[in-house]
């Protein structure tokens, strides 16, 4: 019993989660209401709020949502084979953008960027950290992955390099996300442009 009584509650989780990322969508987020969630989610608002505190909550546990999926399938590829450092690098972070819109559109982003900045220290922006952390993290497990099969010089620090390739990605993305005639395809083209002096020089020379 105690299997099933979790798993109606990650179904409900899951449905209200859904039905606020498309009224997000639609509606845009300040727009739409806890009740709307609600009602499309086939839940009470006291069931809503059980979930979570406010619509803040429900924005942030949608970015984590598409976080955690990006960082699943991102773990798939960087077990794979790889033979080239730069189309390494430039298919996990295409990965990353090409999922980014799944669940968010750009104004839902602003906004969960907004929240997060808002109060600095507050859950909301201690989770979506977090957040920010682990995709940093998984760019430098691909490095060191590359650096132990000879792809990478031996002794660079693929932490701090890592750590740089993520915080260019995500500033870039914010810039992106301000720009709503910006096309995916253009960020992409553009990171990979900056990316590749970096990882010209980072390459093995007997790679």
């Amino acid at each position: 019993m105690t299997g099933l009584r979790e798993q109606q509650k990650a179904d409900r989780h899951r449905r209200i989660l859904d039905a606020a990322s498309a009224l997000f969508r639609n509606l845009g987020y300040e727009a739409a209401r806890m009740e709307d969630i609600a009602e499309l989610a086939r839940v009470s608002p006291g069931t809503v709020y059980n979930y979570f505190g406010y619509k803040g909550d429900v924005l942030v546990a949608i970015v984590a949502m598409e976080v955690e999926e990006i960082l699943g399938d991102g773990a798939l590829m960087i077990d794979r084979p790889h033979h080239n450092v730069e189309e390494a690098v430039s298919s996990l972070i295409a990965h990353y953008y090409d999922h980014s819109l799944v669940y968010l559109n750009k104004e839902m982003w602003r906004m969960a960027m907004a929240l997060s900045i808002r109060d600095p220290n507050g859950p909301v922006s201690l989770r979506y950290t977090a957040l920010d952390q682990q995709l940093a993290d998984q760019i430098c497990q691909l490095l060191k992955r590359l650096q132990i099969a000879g792809l990478v010089t031996a002794g660079l620090d693929t932490v701090a390099i890592g750590q740089m390739i993520f915080n260019n990605l995500n500033m870039m993305f914010m810039e992106f996300v301000k720009d709503e005639r910006m096309p995916l395809s253009l960020l992409k083209d553009r990171v990979s442009q900056q990316n590749a002096p970096l990882l010209r020089l980072i390459c093995s020379k007997v790679a």
